[in-house]
């Protein structure tokens, strides 16, 4: 890698341990509406999705229609689980603090809720307005076209950028974007066989921990400090 290095992190699941909240959101809210048993089994096929594309995934899983007249239930939820709980992934304030290299965000969820996540857990700082949601591109993950609009936006070429990710989708859209992806599995939600499915998507390396990030970038020729 030559030209400008550029770090794509995914949002949920690699900045914030932000999954099994979400997870209980949706059940929560899916239960409020007569709709129960969306719990883990079926939003873990979610995981890297925008919202849109999870609800009609969920109905292809369950047969359940979210309802059109709560269309902000969802976000309500989440946002009173993020505000009270929500942590970095255990590690990352430490390996931020020390990364010199330019950085953004590619996350599927939205504006609101990626910099909502950032904010509550202190992490914002490091990213400024270097923050890209799939609301901004025509398809979302596993198409390429977040990954892709994030690095012309940094002015990065493809081929020198590598994205951080904890799902399939994400690894799949990272790749079709041609850009290299490390397989992030250090979430509390990450689950016996995680590693082994982002390789088989096409990571080129998995980490659990952000010390073992670190390496693994350093060994693909990024500049960390």
């Amino acid at each position: 890698m030559t030209g400008s290095q550029l770090i794509i992190f995914d949002c949920d699941g690699v900045l914030v341990d932000s999954e099994p909240l979400a997870v209980l959101a949706y059940e929560r809210v899916y239960e409020r509406h007569g709709m129960p048993g969306v719990g883990i089994d079926i939003i873990s096929q979610c995981f890297g999705m925008k919202q849109a594309d999870i609800i009609a995934r969920i109905k292809e899983l369950t047969g359940h229609q979210y309802p059109d007249h709560a269309p902000d239930d969802l976000w309500t939820e989440t946002k009173a689980l993020f505000t009270e709980r929500l942590e970095p992934t255990a590690g990352l304030p430490d390996f931020l603090s020390g990364l010199k290299i330019d950085r953004c965000v590619a996350s599927s969820s939205s504006l609101e809720r990626i910099h909502h996540s950032l904010d509550v857990t202190r992490i914002a700082s490091h990213f400024g307005d270097a923050i890209f949601s799939s609301s901004m591109v025509r398809h979302g993950k596993p198409a390429p076209d977040i990954f892709l609009f994030a690095a012309e936006k940094m002015g990065a070429d493809p081929a020198d950028c590598v994205v951080i990710e904890d799902s399939p989708f994400g690894v799949e859209g990272a790749v079709a974007a041609g850009m290299t992806a490390i397989g992030f599995t250090g979430g509390s939600h990450s689950y016996d066989g995680h590693g082994e499915r982002l390789l088989s998507s096409g990571a080129t390396v998995i980490s659990s921990s952000w010390t073992g990030v670190a390496t693994e970038l350093e060994k693909l020729g990024f500049r960390l400090s």
